[in-house]
């Protein structure tokens, strides 16, 4: 069975919700119909026309790709021009295009923490805190004979987890009672006839984003036909997520020789350098694409170096001043996210038993080229 567009969009969501996603990112289904069929999809950094060719003879029917196909409002498709002919060519070869932007680039896993895994970073963190997890809590009254079911069902779709520790709950014993009324098919008792029931009161937290999934699997797992639960606001928070990362090498080692090092990791031809290439650097920061508003943040957390693209001049004057170091591999580095987002997408495939196929381009789409 293939994979309908809307099921690989699930899965993509369900690794990179999007509500890591900066406000006004331009994300989601850009092109194409969530009903399709997807025999294959193909995993992209950029959707220049090259990659839609390339789309075309692998007989792709959807691109999951980092940068948006349409990011600022259009005013026209001119296709004798290259952004029309691109729309043009989707449309008539039915390719759907889905994009995945900073929710992407937050996600743990996705792209900032591939980055930081590949130039051998320890002890990670984030870098600049974005969009914090909110919890809920869960009170359920359930018999005492189907305890544990509940409790296990609910915890399975994620309720219970603080830290490392999962079904977290608290159960307090006491009386339930109720009067079926007519119409009404009691799990226990019948019609007109007041019940008293042993039963539990099972408390638990649970993530907000995932509060109609837990609710869902609690009235799976309850006997009873009307089942009784509160939700309750918590002041208490969960994970934080945010962009960037930051963390340590192995053991201090020279600027110059950092910057091999990132040079080798991303297959470069080259790398700018800002900073006393002889200076010792342990303590580096890494952001995906353009990071120039991101300097003042790794001077405050003390980073001896950050990883970035885009830099600009005056920016690159700021942070020398500073004594921060820069090394900037351009802002295609984040070319990372098509094998890292291939190897999730084709596992989330594989466990649901579906047939489509996952490629990642193989078309070079940076622009720059060293001489």
């Amino acid at each position: 069975m293939l994979a309908s567009t809307q099921r690989i969009i699930q899965f993509v969501e369900e690794f990179a919700p999007k509500k890591l996603a900066y406000e006004g990112d331009r994300i989601g289904l850009q092109i194409g119909t969530p009903q399709k069929k997807a025999k294959k999809v193909m995993i992209a950094l950029d959707i220049l026309e090259e990659v839609v060719d390339e789309a075309i003879g692998e007989g792709v029917d959807l691109i999951v790709a980092h940068h948006a196909v349409i990011f600022n409002p259009l005013k026209q498709i001119r296709t004798d021009k290259p952004a029309g002919r691109i729309i043009e060519k989707l449309i008539k070869h039915e390719i759907g295009v889905y994009i995945a932007h900073t929710n992407l680039d937050t996600a743990p896993g996705g792209i900032n923490d591939l980055l930081a895994e590949s130039l051998g970073l320890q002890d990670v963190e984030i870098l600049q805190p974005g969009y914090q997890q909110n919890f809920k809590k869960l009170v359920v009254f359930v018999p005492v004979t189907h305890l544990e079911e509940v409790r296990n069902r609910i915890s399975a779709a994620g309720a219970g987890f603080i830290g490392n520790y999962s079904h977290c709950t608290f159960s307090t014993k006491g009386t339930g009672t109720f009067l079926p009324q007519s119409g009404a098919t009691p799990f226990i008792g019948k019609q007109g006839s007041l019940e008293q029931v042993e039963e539990v009161r099972l408390e638990t937290i649970i993530p907000e984003e995932i509060q109609n999934k837990v609710i869902q699997a609690l009235i799976k797992a309850h006997p009873y036909e009307e089942v009784a639960y509160d939700i309750y606001p918590v002041e208490q928070k969960g994970k934080s997520y945010g962009i960037g990362r930051i963390g340590k090498l192995p053991a201090p080692i020279p600027l110059q020789d950092f910057a091999v090092q990132v040079k080798e990791a991303f297959s470069l031809s080259g790398v700018r350098v800002v900073g006393d290439l002889d200076q010792a650097v342990q303590k580096i920061a890494v952001l995906g694409g353009d990071g120039n508003r991101f300097v003042q943040r790794a001077i405050f957390l003390g980073a001896d170096v950050l990883v970035t693209g885009d830099v600009y001049y005056h920016t690159a004057h700021d942070a020398m001043m500073e004594g921060l170091s820069i090394v900037d591999p351009g802002h295609n580095v984040e070319k990372v996210m098509k094998e890292g987002l291939k190897t999730i997408l084709a596992k989330r495939i594989e466990d649901e038993g579906l047939e489509t196929q996952v490629i990642v381009s193989q078309v070079h789409t940076d622009p720059f080229t060293f001489l």
